[in-house]
């Protein structure tokens, strides 16, 4: 066995290779996450296969780390608004990050 390249696929030695069906795992779940990544650019969107949720981490700074999750695209989609909005209320005004010159 050692040393020896195979073919692709099932197989023993002495039987005839039998080709094996790639699974996608939730394609559709997967393919939801990477529309809303597209369609949000301040996100970083990503479904968990063994979790089976939708999570999004914020890609602008933030006072501390941003990662919120959900069981649906949709619900997701509507707690990242929320989350834009909280942030936005909560951010010092511009002068103040900024610094000003003294």
């Amino acid at each position: 066995m050692i040393g020896r390249s195979r073919p692709a696929g099932r197989h023993r030695d002495g039987q005839p290779v039998t080709t094996v069906y790639r699974r996608v795992w939730d394609g559709p779940a997967r393919a939801e996450a990477e529309v809303l990544g597209n369609a949000s650019p301040g996100w970083a969107v990503l479904y968990s296969l063994s979790m089976r949720r939708f999570f999004a981490l914020c890609a602008w700074p933030s006072p501390q780390p941003v990662m919120i999750s959900d069981a649906t695209a949709e619900g997701l989609e509507q707690r990242m608004r929320e989350t834009e909005t909280l942030l936005i209320l909560h951010m010092p005004p511009a002068d103040d990050r900024l610094g000003r010159a003294a």
